[in-house]
C-alpha cells in the first residue's frame, strides 16, 4: 500500500495533481446546480409564477 500511496516516487506531483482535478470537478458540479437552480427560477418568474405549464 505504501508504495502505492508513494507513486513510484512521484506522490510530490500526482496527488496534487488528483486534488487539483477534484476540486475543479466539484467546482463545476456546484456552479452547474446554481445555474440550473437560477435558471428554473428565472423560468418560474417568466411563466407568471403559476406553476402551471402549456395552458393559455
Amino acid at each position: 500500500m505504501a508504495e502505492f500511496l508513494d507513486m513510484g516516487g512521484h506522490a510530490a506531483t500526482v496527488w496534487p495533481a488528483y486534488g487539483a482535478a477534484a476540486a475543479i470537478l466539484i467546482g463545476l458540479v456546484v456552479a452547474s446546480v446554481r445555474q440550473a437552480s437560477r435558471g428554473r427560477a428565472e423560468l418560474e418568474r417568466l411563466e407568471g409564477g403559476t406553476g402551471e405549464r402549456g395552458g393559455r
